[in-house]
């Protein structure tokens, strides 16, 4: 149980799904364990946030447990999408805990907006890999090409291959490096997403791995603490989905502390926002 949520699925405005998909993972697995691990971490957090003057416990959180994973992968991200999706027809704001990235193909499936934002070290644009387009290196493809999804925003993306970088010249990309972040992140208002719907997904691996060296594929020079954190609180108030990812066992806690206080940073701003 995610700290501060409850099981009533009825009077819940937010509702957490674990979802530990590890099948596609490279170098270092383990994301099976993330859903779990991000709940144990965030079990020390208090209750009371100065900055919105709230109680995560008042906020109507549901803990709906895991979605388990099996192994054809796209009967399982259509099962996850379908679990999401009854969130959504409840009114209420899924919260997805990782597992794989590819975890994120069911929550835009479920949500259908018009814009991604993903902060990721990776690009995540290739059309295959390894032999499989449902790849945790092809979530942010699939969104754009086959779920409809108008424009996507990579935010803290610093390694990807030539294919992808053409492809993220394309009008439908944005991506903003880490030494750029905190500008963009700093722009963000009420205009940059205008009379659009947002899904926002955090890669653990977005930030630099000596703050979250629980992820399976560290990339050197990525974002600090506090930049995600601005990031979340920025998009949070226009988002209708939300996501973290990538987060496994191969550390002390830090990825998994980390995901659990995003995870709480979105749901503070998106209340906030809703009140005022």
């Amino acid at each position: 149980m995610f700290p501060g949520a409850t099981t009533d699925r009825e009077a819940a405005s937010y509702v957490v799904v674990g979802a530990p998909l590890d099948a596609t993972t490279t170098f270092q697995p383990g994301t099976r364990f993330g859903p779990d691990r991000v709940r144990r971490f965030a079990e020390t957090y208090d209750d009371y946030d100065r900055r919105t003057d709230s109680d995560f416990s008042a906020l109507d959180i549901c803990d709906a447990g895991d979605v388990r994973p099996w192994d054809d992968v796209e009967e399982y991200l259509d099962h996850l999408a379908a679990e999401l999706r009854s969130v959504t027809y409840d009114d209420a704001v899924p919260l997805t805990l990782g597992g794989e990235h590819t975890v994120t193909h069911a929550g835009v499936e479920a949500v259908d907006p018009d814009a991604l934002v993903v902060c990721d070290a990776h690009l995540d644009l290739r059309d295959a890999y390894d032999g499989t387009p449902l790849s945790h290196a092809c979530v942010t493809r699939r969104a754009l090409d086959d779920l409809g999804v108008d424009r996507a925003v990579i935010v803290g993306a610093r390694t990807g291959s030539e294919a992808e970088w053409d492809r993220a010249a394309d009008a439908d990309v944005t991506v903003v490096p880490p030494e750029d972040a905190r500008a963009w992140i700093d722009r963000v208002d009420t205009d940059t997403f205008k009379d659009e719907s947002v899904y926002c997904s955090v890669d653990i691996d977005g930030l630099d791995p000596g703050f979250a060296p629980g992820t399976g594929t560290m990339e050197p020079f990525g974002l600090a603490p506090r930049e995600v954190r601005d990031l979340v609180r920025a998009v949070a108030p226009v988002s209708d989905g939300f996501d973290v990812v990538e987060v496994n066992d191969r550390d002390d806690g830090q990825a998994a502390a980390l995901a659990g206080k995003l995870l709480r940073e979105f749901v503070r701003s998106h209340a906030a926002a809703r009140t005022e």
